[in-house]
């Protein structure tokens, strides 16, 4: 019996220094040395300052930017998660309707163009950093009127978007995006404005 339990023992201690400290340590070298930013965050710096990362969408309200999906944690990565309303609960939709209505006021979107659900619902974190290219081409117009950019403004952002749109991943999985944050920091550093 005790022979047993010496050996239960010594199995549970070589897995825990193997599953809990050494392989966890090897596959932290290996991430820093191969994909050392996407393990550090994926981080952007500006002078120096962390400004935000690639990986999590942030709020943008002013109307110089492009506007990410709704969060319904505010942006915020620590608890991050859905607002788990069901298709059937009154709030969402009276929620979606409010966005809907604010959306196209703000942007002057017409009643008969119909808007891309990232623009009227929240991810299941709260934290999705990317847009459909449309959604970001409806936001064209109200950006370049709050900078002041013109018809030629609104045409360099379109070509931007168009610039700047991931395509699908290996040609077949997900649909084109746009990250808003690195968006914006590319208008920003093409007008001369950071927020």
């Amino acid at each position: 019996m005790i022979k047993h339990i010496v050996s239960g023992l010594k199995a549970l201690l070589l897995m825990t220094l193997l599953t809990g400290f050494l392989y966890p340590a090897l596959i932290h070298g290996i991430a820093n040395i191969f994909f050392s930013d996407k393990a550090k965050g994926s981080l952007v710096r500006i002078k120096g300052e962390v400004i935000g990362s690639k990986l999590i969408g942030q709020n943008f309200d002013s109307l110089k930017y492009f506007w990410p999906r709704p969060s319904s944690v505010q942006y915020n990565p620590l608890p991050s998660g859905a607002s788990n309303l069901g298709p059937l609960n009154p709030d969402l939709k009276s929620t979606v309707i409010k966005r809907e209505k604010d959306f196209r006021i703000i942007n002057d979107v017409p009643d008969v163009k119909d808007l891309p659900p990232e623009i009227l619902t929240s991810t299941g974190s709260g934290l999705d950093p990317q847009i459909s290219p449309y959604a970001a081409i409806l936001q064209v117009s109200r950006v370049a009127k709050a900078r002041n950019l013109g018809r030629k403004g609104e045409d360099q952002l379109v070509s931007l978007i168009n610039d700047m749109t991931q395509k699908r991943q290996f040609l077949i999985l997900g649909e084109p995006r746009i990250n808003v944050f690195l968006l914006n920091l590319r208008v920003d550093r093409l007008y001369g404005q950071y927020r």
